[in-house]
Order: C-alpha cells, then sequence, then structure tokens
C-alpha cells in the first residue's frame, strides 16, 4: 500500500519544492497559487501516470491537512486578545458575516453551494488553508478546491495591492490602514506584504487581526461538521482530527517557550505541506473545470471581496 503511493508523493514534493523555490525568488507569488499552476501545467503535459494518482490524492488530502494543523503555531493567543474586545468584535463579523454574506450571494448568482462554502471561508477566515480545512470536512470536489484556492489567492493578491491606496486616499494613519488591511485581506502572506507597503506600526497590527481571523478557523470547522452531520448518509467527526490538531498547536505556542528555530522550520513545513497539496490539486484540474467555473463564480469572488474589505472597514476606527 505505502509503496503504491510512493511515485504520486514524490511527485508531489517535487512540485511542492518548486512552488517554494518561486515563491523565494518571487515573494508576492503566493506558493499555493504557484502550486496549483505547476500542477495544471504538469496535468495539461500528459506528465501523470496512472501510478501517480494514489500518492497524489494522499498529498491532496492527508498533506494538506498536515498544513493546517500546524497554521496553528502561528497563533499567540495573549496578543490577539490584546487587540481588545471591540476588535475581536469586528474580528468576528467579518469572518461570520462574510461567509453568510458570500453564500447568499452564491445562491443568487446560481453558484453551486458546496463551492460557495469553499469561496466564503477562503476569503472570511484565512484563504487556500480554509479553502483546504473546509474540504477536509466536507470532503469537496478536488476541482471546486483548486478552483476556489485560485480565485481566493487572485483576488487576494489584487486587494493587497489596492488597500493600502484606498487607505491612503481615505486618510488613514499606519495603524488604522494595518487594521482595515489585516480584517480584509485573504492570505497571511498577502496582509504582510500590505502591511510592509503601507509601512510604519501597520506590519504588526495587520498581522494581529489577520490572525484573529485564522483562531476562527477552528469554531467554523466545528459547525460546518456538525451541520454536514445533519445530511443523510454524511457523517463527519464531531471535530475533525487535524481541527484539535491545529487547537493543539496554538495552545503549544501559547503556553510553551518555542526557539525561533523551531518555529521557522515548522513554518517551512507547513508552507511546504500547503504547497505540495496544491501541487497535487492542481495535478487533478482540467482547465475545462476552469471554463465550466465561469462568470457566476468569478461574480461570486468579485462580490465577497468586496462584501469583506466593507465589513473589515470599521477595524481601522476601532484601531484608531
Amino acid at each position: 500500500m505505502v509503496t503504491t503511493r510512493l511515485p504520486g508523493l514524490g511527485l508531489a514534493a517535487l512540485g511542492g519544492g518548486a512552488a517554494l523555490g518561486v515563491h523565494a525568488a518571487v515573494p508576492s507569488l503566493s506558493p499555493t497559487l504557484v502550486g496549483i499552476a505547476l500542477g495544471v501545467v504538469v496535468a495539461g503535459s500528459g506528465g501523470i501516470a496512472d501510478s501517480a494518482r494514489p500518492g497524489l490524492r494522499v498529498a491532496s488530502r492527508q498533506v494538506l491537512r498536515v498544513g493546517v494543523a500546524l497554521l496553528g503555531l502561528q497563533l499567540v493567543l495573549p496578543e490577539i486578545l490584546g487587540l481588545g474586545w471591540p476588535m475581536l468584535v469586528v474580528i468576528a463579523g467579518v469572518v461570520v458575516l462574510g461567509i453568510v454574506g458570500t453564500i447568499a450571494l452564491g445562491r443568487v448568482l446560481g453558484v453551486p453551494a458546496e463551492q460557495a462554502l469553499l469561496v466564503a471561508c477562503g476569503f472570511s477566515i484565512c484563504g487556500a488553508a480554509a479553502v483546504a480545512a473546509v474540504e477536509g470536512v466536507r470532503e469537496s470536489k478536488d476541482e471546486d478546491v483548486a478552483t476556489a484556492v485560485s480565485l481566493v489567492v487572485v483576488f487576494g493578491s489584487v486587494v493587497m495591492l489596492a488597500l493600502p491606496l484606498g487607505a491612503v486616499a481615505l486618510g488613514f494613519d499606519p495603524v488604522s490602514a494595518g487594521a482595515w488591511s489585516g480584517a480584509s485581506i485573504h492570505e497571511v502572506g498577502q496582509v504582510v506584504v500590505a502591511g510592509g507597503l503601507v509601512g510604519g506600526a501597520a506590519l504588526q497590527v495587520a498581522v494581529a487581526v489577520k490572525l484573529g481571523r485564522v483562531l476562527m478557523l477552528a469554531p467554523v470547522l466545528a459547525v460546518i461538521s456538525v451541520t454536514s452531520r445533519r445530511t443523510p448518509g454524511v457523517r463527519p467527526p464531531l471535530v475533525p482530527g487535524f481541527v484539535l490538531a491545529f487547537v493543539a498547536c496554538a495552545a503549544v505556542r501559547t503556553l510553551l517557550p518555542a526557539p525561533d528555530a523551531v518555529l521557522d522550520l515548522a513554518g517551512l513545513v507547513q508552507s511546504g505541506a500547503l504547497a505540495m497539496a496544491m501541487f497535487a490539486l492542481g495535478c487533478g484540474l482540467e482547465p475545462a473545470a476552469l471554463r465550466r467555473a465561469g462568470r457566476p463564480v468569478l461574480g461570486l469572488a468579485a462580490s465577497a471581496t468586496l462584501l469583506v474589505a466593507l465589513l473589515g472597514l470599521p477595524a481601522a476606527f476601532v484601531a484608531g
């Protein structure tokens, strides 16, 4: 059983490593998006042997969940709680109303419910990692996951560049601009870039607010899991194992001192696991699937981006 998975796991590891290399050379390019793109290119070239598919499926599922679990090591609870209850209310509103509003928009636009849920969580919580986490609970189709990840990364990159300009136009100081960035931008890496563009104290505030949204991942997944159990024939665990691991990692980071070297290594493993998983998802994504997604999904992505940015705007005034 193990030997049948090695070819695909090896291919995914090579793809994930290449994605990390591209990201290291061009930091503005997310390794998750690069990983998907490389996977699509490899699949389109006819380079996926049948012997590789079992391992690729393991990479797109189990390895992906490892990456999500390790994301918990980025959370230091006292720092997040130190933002104050008004900011925590804004963060909760961005996540809850962002998810509910995006799902409602999906119904209006005719986007399938599963795809709308993936986009909603990706845009409202923490981008590709949130999409991957929802997939771990719902067992979504690989092409839906890959499409949602591509959308959250592309649209998040647009906001990453546009939001600092908007903050300047509105006359926000660095702290306010950073808070708005952390409350509105999809990926943690994108928030770091936006905070750096603003300068001053923006980066620290932006990351703290963003990690507050990441903290919402566990309760949101628990709600999705409980809701899924009401569907006949669907019985995911009440709390998936990788969610418990995510919470445990957050607790370890909060309660125990961890050397920077250990945290850096864990961060590299986390990024590598997600890049590897996204490459595997890309290998199973046909260009026709992206074309089938069409205008409704693109419209949902654009609408959700605007919705989350508007929901996150009060963070600028709370921080200021």
